[in-house]
């Protein structure tokens, strides 16, 4: 693309969103820079970043991404954008010429934001992708609901993007997954077509389960652009049992665990190291916790006490105020900022081999 045209791409995309959301490689902050390099390869040239705050300039923007040839990227608070693939690499160039640049412009979802519907008698809500978790938690609580999602960094982290990486945490040991929460989904196709699947109820018609194909897609299947989850009321009561042991008895309690009547809402086996960090026996330990009316939770807490006892297992009881505080410290621990000298990965294992 040469100069003239790049210049007439901007001003269409400035007409379509307005000129102050449409921001330049050249004007963003170095720290908006940094993390945008980290998630493509050196060959890309990034043109910059624009905020749509209608699906239908979203349709628009990617119409005119289309009629360039230029490479979308889908965003929402950037909180993960460097989690998946590295853009811009050998594959995505595809049949470009060697060496040529990959034009890449990030399309943010950051301010289409609202909270379309929250039907309460029928425990779903509808919202767009750009509005923050944080902020739909807060907006469900007030009718004493919640989304069953505990995503890496909850505060800025964004619907569209927790759907797109599937980010999910502890609570998918009783709630399942992103994709299990999702009722349906709208999105605009990488020619600025609309495209929808599912519907704002819980009983669907059959067909191609289009939700599925897209949580965990990160954005390669198209904009996320309104989504529609299944909540659930909020629990009366917590708690908390910490098992401590060897790793042979901790996985033999983690097995006899799953395999009984009790229904924790979280189940975390923890490193030595971890459950030092968080003033945990100095052990492997299982983090079980309960959520649900009190009595119920006081009994459940009760079997598995009883069961660590069995194996000789060292058991921990919480308080309610150390309950929330363990967890919170948790997903801090494992949502800890990028370090240049580290890795950070995410691996799918069976329950079974988990202490191994």
């Amino acid at each position: 693309m040469n100069s003239a045209e790049k210049v007439a791409a901007l001003q269409m995309l400035e007409s379509v969103v307005g000129a102050p959301h449409v921001h330049a490689w050249e004007t963003l902050t170095p720290t908006k820079r940094a993390a945008i390099e980290s998630a493509v390869a050196p060959t890309t040239s990034i043109k910059g970043i624009i905020c749509p705050k209608t699906p239908a300039e979203v349709a628009a923007v990617l119409a005119i991404a289309d009629r360039y040839d230029w490479c979308v990227l889908p965003c929402g608070a950037g909180s993960k954008l460097n989690w998946g693939g590295v853009i811009g690499g050998q594959t995505d160039a595809g049949s470009r010429v060697k060496d040529e640049a990959l034009p890449l412009l990030l399309v943010s979802t950051e301010r289409l934001n609202g909270l379309i519907d929250h039907a309460i008698g029928d425990l779903t809500v509808t919202v767009e992708a750009g509005m923050r978790f944080a902020a739909l938690q807060s907006a469900l609580a007030q009718a004493g609901q919640f989304l069953a999602i505990d995503p890496s960094y909850p505060d800025q982290a964004t619907i569209g993007g927790i759907v797109a990486t599937a980010d999910t945490g502890s609570l998918r040991q009783r709630y399942n997954s992103v994709r299990d929460m999702l009722l349906g989904l709208s999105f605009v196709r990488a020619d600025g077509q609309f495209a929808k699947a599912g519907g704002r109820v819980v009983k669907n018609v059959a067909g191609y389960d289009l939700m599925k194909l897209f949580t965990g897609s990160y954005g390669t299947l198209g904009v996320i652009t309104q989504v529609t989850f299944r909540v659930y009321p909020l629990p009366e009561a917590a708690q908390t049992v910490v098992l401590s042991g060897s790793a042979e008895t901790i996985a033999e309690a983690t097995q006899t665990l799953l395999r009984s009547a009790l229904t924790p809402s979280c189940a975390d086996v923890l490193s030595d190291s971890v459950a030092t960090a968080l003033g945990l026996p100095a052990e492997i330990a299982l983090a079980v916790r309960f959520q649900s009316i009190l009595p119920s939770v006081q009994e459940q807490a009760k079997r598995l006490v009883e069961v660590g006892q069995v194996l000789g297992l060292t058991s921990t009881v919480l308080t309610a105020s150390d309950d929330a505080a363990l967890w919170h410290h948790l997903q801090e621990r494992l949502t800890t900022a990028n370090q240049p000298d580290a890795i950070t990965c995410k691996i799918g294992i069976s329950p079974s081999e988990a202490v191994a």
